[in-house]
């Protein structure tokens, strides 16, 4: 069974990926005024507002790591939490078209993930399972029981699928997990601001499902489904519920005419479904970075933005080069509390503008045990010279590659014209062979890596933008990657971004 699950993802990887002389199965058109709706309501649940303030924002960035006591679970508390983490952080309008920002990106912004929160004895918070519902920044309670169990807090994460197919046909599962991995490293990231150590619970697919509800065929009849990802635990003296007693709310229909079915996207989600390796109660402190600004961490988060464009001149300083490379390192980011484990993920840099670093492509093997599995796999022609003391990083080759960059990107400037160009290299095969669910994991791996290197550049006065249309083959062929061992899994560029002035931006919350 576990053969044919990892055959599944296997063949799903391979159609998915773009080509020169072709992309990947998507739709032939897109009807912009039928976009699936950005957000879902629950119809007949009790909502409950959150207050709106940001209760930590005197912490500076470069303490981020420090050690605080952790925040009382309270209304304020998870309202500032959920602010930081999921909630919205600007509206832009332009040409009478209106869209959200979040506190992560999703590709296309069209953000598949959904959120819950769990309670249970928590001040002011009804106890059950409450929807975070981001437009409104309120709770609206879903299901509850009669008892009350341990006291705790735990977030849940859906995905619904059709927001990313409707525009990006059947490649949209890769980006659902990219987001998810944008979505724990924002949360960790909000967590830490709060004093709170969150970690992964290792429930399997089915009572993720349960406990969130979304394994209630009637309740999403005739309307999108939710598809369980992961449970997080804020705090917990017990298990989270898994069951309940009592339910309320129908979800609302977001796309009421789809054009285009992608039935391989159910096949490769059922494949990939299982346990994620749970995170240990005990988490290591993170280190704190050497940071010339005193920023305010919140504002970071807050004012985090995905650039549409870069100048394509500005030279990066060498030291924030090397502040956004250490936090992609163990005990650099508190993402690697929530996620300790064995590095899988590792990038290849194609370096075009920075201080005191020659132009040319650089890997950075994340553990020492990938170095030579990484050596043996790349081009016999590499170099392989060590480009820095203090961080793992190596030059492969010197030569500018801003051409390679764009054409690789699917021909997008902002892969040439940004100062550094990020391929997010995973170890594949043998893991997914060892568990299918490993293909989710990885992907959320390289989308931690990506929302590390963007709140980094945010901080510096730089900005960061993830590229999920890359052709796949031809990273891998400029590589020397020959099989299926090693596969790129996800782009970003990070650079001096170009504001476009016609744009509006107005506040989150009135």
């Amino acid at each position: 069974m576990k053969d044919a699950r990892a055959a599944c993802v296997m063949d799903y990887h391979a159609r998915s990926k773009h080509a020169l002389d072709r992309y990947a199965a998507g739709p032939g058109t897109l009807d912009w005024d039928a976009q699936p709706a950005a957000f879902r309501y629950w119809a007949g649940c009790t909502q409950t507002a959150l207050p709106r303030d940001v209760v930590v924002d005197d912490i500076a960035w470069g303490a981020l790591g420090a050690t605080r006591a952790a925040l009382p679970f309270d209304t304020r508390t998870l309202g500032s939490f959920l602010r930081l983490s999921l909630g919205l952080t600007a509206w832009k309008e332009y040409a009478g078209s209106r869209w959200s920002l979040r506190a992560h990106p999703s590709s296309g912004n069209l953000h598949p993930t959904e959120s819950w929160l769990i309670t249970s004895q928590v001040a002011d918070v009804a106890d059950g399972l409450h929807h975070y519902q981001n437009l409104q920044h309120a709770l609206e309670r879903r299901a509850w029981n009669e008892e009350a169990s341990a006291p705790g807090v735990w977030l849940g994460f859906t995905s619904i699928h059709w927001r990313e197919a409707w525009k990006y046909g059947e490649r949209a599962f890769r980006y659902c997990q990219l987001d998810m991995g944008h979505v724990l490293a924002a949360v960790s990231y909000a967590a830490a601001l709060h004093g709170w150590q969150p970690r992964l619970l290792a429930l399997d697919e089915h009572k993720v499902a349960r406990t969130l509800g979304v394994d209630r065929d009637a309740d999403f009849a005739n309307v999108e489904a939710e598809e369980a990802e992961v449970i997080v635990a804020l705090h917990a003296d017990g298990d989270a519920p898994t069951t309940w007693q009592h339910y309320a709310g129908t979800p609302g229909l977001l796309d009421p005419k789809p054009l285009y079915q992608w039935p391989v996207i159910n096949e490769v989600s059922a494949a990939t479904r299982g346990t994620p390796p749970a995170t240990p109660a005990a988490t290591q402190t993170v280190a704190t970075h050497a940071n010339e600004s005193d920023i305010r961490a919140t504002q970071v988060i807050l004012k985090r933005r995905s650039a549409q464009a870069f100048d394509g001149e500005s030279v990066m300083p060498q030291s924030l080069f090397k502040r956004m490379l250490a936090g992609l390192l163990a005990g650099g980011s508190p993402v690697w509390n929530l996620w300790p484990h064995t590095p899988r993920v590792h990038p290849v840099l194609l370096v075009h503008r920075v201080e005191g670093v020659a132009p040319g492509v650089y890997v950075l093997p994340r553990c020492d045990a990938s170095i030579e599995p990484l050596r043996a796999a790349m081009r016999d022609s590499f170099n392989w010279q060590r480009a820095d003391e203090s961080l793992p990083l190596y030059q492969l080759i010197a030569a500018r590659a801003g051409k390679t960059a764009r054409t690789l990107s699917c021909h997008q400037d902002i892969a040439t014209h940004c100062a550094v160009t990020f391929m997010m290299v995973a170890e594949f095969a043998a893991p997914i062979e060892q568990d299918p669910a490993a293909y989710r994991h990885l992907h959320w791996e390289a989308g931690m890596l990506g929302h590390i290197v963007t709140l980094e550049a945010e901080a510096a006065g730089w900005r960061g933008t993830g590229i999920g249309c890359f052709f796949d083959d031809a990273d891998h062929e400029v590589l020397g990657f020959k099989d299926t061992q090693f596969q790129v899994i996800y782009h970003y560029a990070v650079g001096m971004a170009l504001d476009d002035a016609r744009i509006l931006t107005l506040p989150a919350y009135a």
